[in-house]
This record gives C-alpha cells, sequence and structure tokens, in this order.
C-alpha cells in the first residue's frame, strides 16, 4: 500500500505539501515542488491525501489503494501525464478502477489524481508500506535473535550469580549479632556504675 501520511493538499494552492512542524496557530508545510515552507492556517481548506476517497458505483475506494494500483501497473515508474487527452485519461483510469462513478468523478478529478501521482513520484514520496513492514520484520528478527542470545547468556550466568548472593546473605546474618551485642555492653557499663 502506498504511504500517503503528512501528505496534503491546500485548496487555492498548486502542488502538494508535506507537514513538516506546527506552529502556534498554524503548521508549517514544505512544497514537494520547489522544497519552500510555508504557514497553513486553520482557515485553509487542507485536505489530507490519506483521507481522499474515489466514488465507485458499490463504495468508495482509499486514493492509496488506486495509487498502489497505478504503482503496481507502472512497475514504480510515473504515469500517463494529468495534460493528456480527457478521453485518454478516462481510458487509463478505468483499466485501474473499473466501476468508478464517472458522473460522480469529475474530469478535473481525473486530472488531480495522476498530476498529483507524478508530483509524489518525482519528489521521491511514493513510499510501499509493504516494504516498511518487511524491514521492521527483518529487525524484529533480529532484535528476537539478539534477545534470544541475551537470554542464553543469562542462562548461562545465572548460577554464578546465585553464588555471589548466597555469601552476602550469610555477610548479612552477623550483623543482628552486633546488635545483640550493644544492649550487652550497656548493661555492663550500668553495672559498671
Amino acid at each position: 500500500m502506498i504511504k500517503l501520511t503528512g501528505i496534503i493538499s491546500i485548496s487555492g494552492k498548486s502542488g502538494l505539501y508535506k507537514v513538516v512542524a506546527q506552529a502556534k496557530n498554524s503548521v508549517i508545510v514544505e512544497s514537494l515542488e520547489d522544497k519552500k515552507r510555508i504557514p497553513a492556517y486553520a482557515t485553509d481548506r487542507i485536505s489530507a491525501l490519506e483521507d481522499i476517497s474515489i466514488y465507485t458505483y458499490n463504495e468508495e475506494k482509499p486514493l492509496k489503494e488506486i495509487y498502489t494500483d497505478i504503482y503496481k501497473k507502472e512497475n514504480g515508474g510515473v504515469t500517463i501525464s494529468h495534460k493528456e487527452d480527457v478521453k485518454k485519461l478516462q481510458t487509463y483510469f478505468l483499466e485501474i478502477l473499473p466501476d468508478y462513478d464517472q458522473e460522480r468523478v469529475y474530469t478535473s478529478d481525473l486530472k488531480k489524481l495522476f498530476q498529483w501521482y507524478n508530483l509524489l513520484h518525482k519528489s521521491g514520496n511514493l513510499e510501499l508500506e509493504e516494504e516498511e513492514k518487511e524491514d521492521s520484520k527483518e529487525e524484529k528478527k533480529t532484535a528476537k535473535k539478539k534477545t534470544e542470545g541475551t537470554a542464553e547468556l543469562k542462562e548461562k550466568k545465572a548460577p554464578a550469580t546465585k553464588k555471589a548472593i548466597a555469601p552476602k546473605a550469610t555477610k548479612a546474618t552477623p550483623k543482628p549479632k552486633t546488635t545483640a551485642a550493644k544492649p550487652k555492653a550497656t548493661v555492663q557499663r550500668k553495672s559498671g556504675s
């Protein structure tokens, strides 16, 4: 699945933006095209790409699923230009999503969809979540091996630790004898006086 977390569109401004920081009354965003940072305010109409879906005749399909299908169709490459003829855009999109609602999804939506995809590709922001999961699985396996190795070391060291604890316990037992000796000393002082 394509990862679109933190990528937004701002109504009235071209292109896409990545959220980089939060300010007091706004968020700081960075343009994917020219890397310029600007504030985006609560009054701006902001749309998170991960929340956008396309109408179909049955249900809505999330944009990240559509982009994943395009990514697979293009083998990770760029897709058709948003400047192509409308018929070409519609034909291509019908290959990706055959049951999209052609009455509710406008030509401008298709153009924006393809423009955003190519922009994400150009800026290096088309990431598959599956790759990250595979990487994290490998990291978990490595971490598990390390913890297993550590557990084996702890098991080997465990008897030595028990031996070290036993003498400390025997050293601690004479302390009550010394506390018992103190009252005797006070008793002797009384008898001496």
